[in-house]
């Protein structure tokens, strides 16, 4: 087998993401062989190399492919120090997996899990526009105007946020309303910051599609595997 870069054999093995596994070389915690790898050039054979995580050597798993519907006051995490609710108390399977990108607290829909660290980087990597889309309630119903200025691009406290999709779903009778919208990019709570550019505090925020992949199917708390074809769907513009 050809010699791969240590921080892609780790995330390739499921213990963590590529960005985490940079983390772990760069303190010492990495071995090849009983020596210490402190650089990220270093290179490896997996079936050649022992490569072990803080002495205990890893393994490359099965892929999985993991399609969660996270309910709000979740956290986006597989532990969490204050006890709250989180990911890992819904996901009920053998492999090892851990989120790809971030679903706010207070925000519920959908949330793709991994242990497969290449696909979890090109999933959240700006350049490649994995588009997803959110049904978002607002406190009013928006002027076109303002409307018109997140279609061309819009920027909130020094952040920039690229043009995205948005219509209105349903006017209620309150004067509340919901927005679809998608977008692009993946910046923190970027959705949030978007409306309060034009104004609009959010009341309610669901994620509901990731490229092609929607809840279709799922209530709140349920999870299922992805097939090979929404796989392929998810991957095909960016591999």
């Amino acid at each position: 087998m050809a010699l791969e870069r240590l921080q892609k054999i780790i995330s390739k093995s499921g213990f963590c993401s590529r960005r985490s596994a940079e983390r772990l070389i760069k303190d010492g915690r990495v071995t090849i062989d009983g020596i210490i790898a402190s650089e990220l050039g270093v290179k490896a054979d997996p079936e050649k190399n022992q490569i072990c995580i803080d002495n205990k050597p890893i393994f490359e798993e099965k892929k999985v492919y993991i399609l969660f519907y996270k309910p709000e006051k979740v956290i986006t995490s597989m532990k969490d120090p204050e006890g709250r609710p989180i990911v890992s108390d819904y996901i009920n399977i053998k492999e090892r997996v851990y989120p790809v990108g971030r679903l706010d607290f207070d925000a519920e829909g959908l949330l793709l899990l991994t242990n497969d660290g290449d696909f979890a980087n090109k999933m959240i990597h700006p350049k490649y526009k994995i588009k997803k889309t959110y049904h978002v309630k607002t406190d009013h119903i928006p002027e076109s105007s303002s409307l018109e200025l997140i279609r061309k691009g819009i920027s909130y406290q020094n952040i920039h946020y690229q043009p995205a999709k948005i219509h209105i779903l349903k006017q209620n009778k309150n004067n509340t309303c919901w927005l679809e919208l998608t977008i692009a990019e993946g910046k923190n709570h970027q959705v949030k910051n978007m409306m309060s550019a034009i104004g609009l505090n959010v009341l309610k925020l669901v994620r509901t599609k990731i490229g092609i992949i929607s809840l279709k199917g799922l209530k709140k708390g349920e999870f299922r595997k992805l097939s090979k074809i929404e796989i392929m769907s998810l991957t095909k513009s960016v591999f």
